[in-house]
């Protein structure tokens, strides 16, 4: 399948194109930081962004959340089913 848009330079502001399964961990970041996380069970999600602040968001299902995290902790996390988009 050709890609129209494969000669335009990829921004924030642009769909993601990849997507990650993401396991909780207290102790394991993200291979890669994610652009907008997404939950197929709306609830908590403990994050740590690039930024490096540790929080509490409450992400709703089916809905992408924009965030750039390097880390989606155990504790703190009662949502399910999350995946990383970036």
């Amino acid at each position: 399948m050709k890609d129209i848009f494969a000669s335009f330079s990829p921004s924030l502001e642009s769909p993601a194109s990849h997507i990650l399964e993401v396991t909780p961990s207290d102790t394991e970041d993200l291979p890669v930081a994610s652009r907008a996380l997404n939950v197929a069970s709306e609830g908590i999600v403990r994050v740590t962004t690039v930024g490096g602040d540790t929080a509490n968001v409450s992400v709703v299902a089916g809905v992408p959340f924009p965030i750039r995290c390097t880390r989606v902790w155990a504790s703190g996390t009662t949502a399910t089913g999350i995946v990383a988009l970036y």
